[in-house]
This record gives C-alpha cells, structure tokens and sequence, in this order.
C-alpha cells in the first residue's frame, strides 16, 4: 500500500528531518547529515536559477563539450559549480566526480579530506531546458574506501550496493528533493515562500499496479527482439492483458519521478549499433536503482540488478530498466529468451 502523504498539520523540515533519523543511529557523528543538507541548499540556488533562466541569460549552450561529446549548457555549469563549491571545503568529502568532467575532483589541498564520497550529475535532462521542461540534479554518496589522504579514482569506482544515500532534485512546477539513506525513501517540496523542504511524501513505495511505461519508442527499430517484445507485452499486445499508458519525458529524473510515484517502468535499453547503452552507471543508474529498490522497485541492466555491476571506468555506460519490480524482472525474461 502506498504511504505517500501531502502536507499535514505536523510540519517537517528537511533539516528536521534528516536530524531525526540520524537519532536512530547512535553511531552517526553527523557528518552524512550535513552533507544531505548541503546538497539541499545545492538545491535551492539551482532551483532559483532554472525558474529564472531565461531572464538570467543562462539558457542555451555554453561553447563546449563535455566528456561525453554533449554540448554543455550554461546552466549545466552553474549547477556543476555550484555544488562543488558548497562542497570543497567542508572537510567531509575525500573526492567527488561529476558527469560533466572528465576526471574525479580533487579536494583542494587548503581543505581537509573526510570519508565520503560524492558523485553527482548537475543537471539532467539540461537539453530540454530552453524548452521548459522539467530538469534535476542527481547523487550518490558512498564512503571512501581508501583508508586516508586525499581520494582517489579507486573511491569512486563502487558498485551501488555499497551506497550509504542517493537521492535527485526535480525542478518543474515546484521543486522537489527525494533521498535515501537505506531506510525508506522520502520526499520534501520547496516552500519557496520560507525557503525550506517540507516532508510532502512520507515512505515513498512504487504502487503495486503499474500505470505508465516509458521509452522513447522512436528508436524502436534500433532494439533486440527481446526489447520489442517487452515493449508490445506493455501495451497489451504480449500477455499483459491491459495495456500501459506511454508517457516519455526524455528528462530521466522526471520520467523517473513520475513512475515512482505512479507505478510503471522506464527503460533505456541497449541498442544494435550502442550495445553498452546510453545512461551513466555511476551518475544515473546506480543512484536511481538504490532508491527504487528502497521503495519497493528493482533496476536491471537487463542482465542483472545495476546494484551489482562493478564499474570499470568513472563515465561508464549501462542500459537501464527501472520501476516496478515485477516489469524489470518481465524485461529481463524477454532479454534472456530472445536476446540470448
């Protein structure tokens, strides 16, 4: 049963919030707690720019690439900075690695290293940000497996089920934060009259009876027999009996949002000329696959659980399916009985 609540009599901060479930680890020095906020207040300052962006002069390219051949977006590197800056200097991150570059960040040497690690995509969806559409900033935190000094590649490069919090931001309409720390998933919205999260979605569960799919299906003939298939049994065409309702945003933290809240599934799958998929391991898949198993869901490469997959390289690709688990675990049978 879902358990999502909207606003009630009892008002909860973010900071509240994440202070009280620190209460239930006597072991907790609150560190993690005040990194969480932190990305929080990351937040608000993209949050107050993406709702003024055109008015700002910060919408459309900035003149380069990234490391993954995309044109970065003005806003891109606003949120990029951003959330290095709140982070740099607070003595607890060992290292971060962000999607826009190319390499993992260094800790500058005037700051002391602490035992967590960040890995965050500022921005994503920022191509449909000229547009209007919802964008949002995704982030994995893990602890530091090096035992002291600053970080290093090694730190970063951790299977998902070793992530100690994850959670995404979603601008649109209002701006909501959703995390993790293993225990529930949890969501708070913007006030922006008092500038504060409030507790809007108490222990977020994914809702047992699907409604939506989501996929870009102009790429359909691109797909395995497997993915065709899978995609015809969501409509209804191979077993399901009711079909799913297509809703495809082509913002991955919004079509994701959506789906958590609703039920569903999204997918990115390999394709015949891509077969190492399009999404990141790290930046994407992971953290999202740690919150939709916190809340009930499952993510698969369509071979195996994200959770489990070893990363090799800090931009590593994956396909993903992610929602609820009953269509992530169909997928994967149609992968195995066609692809394979």
């Amino acid at each position: 049963m879902t358990t999502q609540t909207t606003f009630t009599s009892t008002i909860t901060t973010i900071e509240r919030h994440i202070l009280e479930e620190q209460q239930s680890h006597p072991e907790a020095t609150g560190v993690l707690t005040n990194l969480l906020y932190d990305l929080a207040l990351a937040g608000k300052i993209i949050a107050s720019k993406t709702t003024r962006a055109g008015l700002a002069e910060i919408l459309g390219e900035a003149g380069d690439t990234n490391i993954q051949g995309e044109e970065v977006m003005k806003l891109d590197r606003l949120a990029d900075r951003t959330i290095f800056r709140l982070n740099d200097h607070t003595g607890r991150l060992a290292v971060m690695a962000s999607e826009e570059r190319a390499a993992p960040i260094n800790i500058p040497d005037r700051y002391r290293a602490g035992k967590y690690v960040l890995l965050y995509d500022p921005l994503d969806g920022s191509s449909n940000i000229d547009y209007n559409v919802s964008v949002g900033t995704i982030f994995a935190i893990y602890q530091r497996k090096t035992s002291e000094g600053r970080g290093t590649l090694d730190d970063c490069l951790q299977k998902g089920r070793e992530l100690v919090a994850a959670g995404y931001l979603t601008y649109g309409s209002s701006t909501m934060l959703v995390y993790t720390t293993g225990a529930g998933v949890h969501g708070f919205t913007l006030d922006p009259s008092v500038g504060e999260f409030l507790l809007s979605h108490h222990n977020i569960q994914i809702p047992k009876n699907p409604k939506y799919y989501s996929v870009n299906q102009g790429y359909e003939e691109n797909w395995s027999e497997g993915i065709q298939r899978f995609t015809h049994y969501l409509q209804g065409r191979e077993g399901l009996g009711t079909a799913l309702s297509l809703r495809y945003i082509g913002s991955l933290v919004a079509d994701f949002h959506r789906n958590l809240l609703a039920g569903g599934v999204f997918y990115y799958p390999a394709e015949k000329e891509k077969p190492e998929g399009k999404l990141r391991l790290a930046y994407e898949a992971a953290p999202l696959a740690f919150i939709a198993e916190q809340a009930g869901g499952y993510a698969s490469d369509g071979a195996q659980s994200i959770l489990d997959i070893q990363p090799e390289s800090l931009h590593q690709r994956t396909p993903l399916f992610i929602g609820n688990r009953d269509l992530v675990k169909k997928a994967e049978g149609f992968v195995r009985d066609y692809d394979q």
